[in-house]
C-alpha cells in the first residue's frame, strides 16, 4: 500500500517538474505595444470601434488592420495619446464611427445621457447593458446615470424597454457643470 503511493507521488512530481520547465521554457510573451495602447483606450468594451472590445481594438492597431481614429469615447485626446505612443501623424476622430461625448470635447458643448424618472420602470436593463457602470439604481427603484462615468457610447438606449433615456445637449458652463437636472430636463 506504501509503495503504490510512493510511485505515485514519484511520477506527480516528475511531471510538474516537466510541466513547470516546458511552461518556461516555451512561454509565450504578449506584445507590449498592444498593452500600451490598451491602456490608452478608455475599457468601455462599447464596440463602436467595430470590434469586440478594446484589447481586440488594440491589436487590430498593431497589426495595421485599424486606424487610431476608430475610439469615440476615448475623444481626441485618447487619439492623441494613441499617435505619440506609435509615433505617427494623430488624425481627427472618424466621424464614421460616432462623436465624442466627452465633457467640453466639442466647443464647450456636450451630450448628456438623462433618464425620465416619470417613465423610468426600474428594470435595471439600462445598468447590464451599460459597460462602465454609469448607472446607479436597482430593480423596481429609478434609475439614473453618473455623468461623468458615462462615455456616451448608447449601449443603454436600445436596452430600454420605456425609452426613457434620452441624450441631451448642454453648454459646458462653470453654472451647469454640477448640473441642475430639472433645469437640463425642461430648460
Amino acid at each position: 500500500m506504501l509503495i503504490p503511493a510512493i510511485i505515485f507521488s514519484v511520477l506527480a512530481s516528475a511531471l510538474g517538474l516537466i510541466l513547470g520547465y516546458v511552461a518556461i521554457k516555451f512561454k509565450v510573451n504578449g506584445n507590449p505595444l498592444v498593452d500600451q495602447i490598451d491602456a490608452i483606450l478608455p475599457q468601455t468594451q462599447c464596440g463602436q470601434c467595430d470590434f469586440t472590445g478594446c484589447r481586440s481594438y488594440a491589436i487590430a492597431i498593431t497589426k495595421g488592420e485599424a486606424q487610431i481614429n476608430q475610439c469615440p469615447p476615448g475623444g481626441q485626446d485618447g487619439i492623441d495619446a494613441l499617435a505619440q505612443i506609435l509615433n505617427v501623424e494623430t488624425l481627427p476622430l472618424n466621424k464614421e464611427f460616432g462623436e465624442s461625448q466627452l465633457l467640453g470635447s466639442q466647443n464647450d458643448m456636450a451630450t448628456i445621457r438623462l433618464v425620465d424618472e416619470q417613465f423610468c420602470i426600474g428594470c435595471t436593463l439600462c445598468i447590464q447593458a451599460c459597460p462602465v457602470d454609469a448607472f446607479v439604481g436597482a430593480p423596481k427603484v429609478m434609475t439614473t446615470v453618473i455623468r461623468d462615468e458615462c462615455t456616451g457610447c448608447d449601449l443603454c438606449i436600445p436596452a430600454c424597454p420605456v425609452n426613457c433615456i434620452y441624450i441631451k445637449e448642454i453648454n459646458i458652463t462653470l453654472d451647469n457643470y454640477i448640473p441642475d437636472l430639472e433645469k437640463i430636463m425642461h430648460g
